[in-house]
């Protein structure tokens, strides 16, 4: 069953219309899906939430958004669980320690680089959080923590039906 995106659209326009919010987005669209969203809406989405950090760094989809005028923001901005790079081992690099270290910072503050949701129930994360304004990488670091290599992780668990058939659209995502 796939979803009426022109008429949940619509309807989200309407709330904006009529006050009940002020701004209206997505989260986990692909370029694909924004393409296709934005041949019918109105009002395009004020802001795109999707799985970014240095990892995964949706490049192209941010350029996109950026020519669109979307905001992105981003979930699991060091990484999550699982994959290559993922939570610990991204921030124990040697290249990133450097880095934060070099600014006073923390590994896990250097790799944030975009607008992003976080969450942690532990007071000195929330502290920490907080710390992030500021300051900011030199271009040079920047470009060098841009090439590192894309690994996207899928759970194929999530996308199998209990029957054991493919339950998603895989052309809605980008892989390296």
């Amino acid at each position: 069953m796939s979803m009426d995106l022109k008429s949940v659209w619509e309807a989200m326009e309407e709330c904006q219309r009529i006050g009940l919010t002020r701004s209206i987005g997505v989260s986990n669209f692909s370029q694909h899906m924004l393409e296709k969203l934005l041949l019918t809406a109105t009002v395009p989405p004020a802001v795109n939430q999707v799985e970014m950090n240095v990892a995964w760094q949706q490049s192209s989809l941010r350029e996109y958004c950026k020519e669109k005028g979307i905001h992105v923001t981003a979930y699991s901005p060091l990484g999550g669980s699982g994959g290559p790079l993922a939570g610990n081992q991204m921030l124990g690099t040697e290249l990133i320690r450097k880095m934060a270290k070099s600014r006073g910072k923390t590994a896990a503050q250097a790799c944030i680089g975009v607008s992003l949701v976080v969450k942690s129930l532990r007071k000195e994360m929330l502290k920490e959080n907080l710390q992030i304004f500021g300051w900011e990488l030199c271009d040079d670091e920047c470009k060098i923590i841009s090439q590192f290599p894309p690994h996207k992780r899928l759970n194929l668990n999530k996308m199998l039906s209990v029957e054991g058939k493919l339950s998603l659209d895989l052309s809605d995502y980008e892989f390296p």
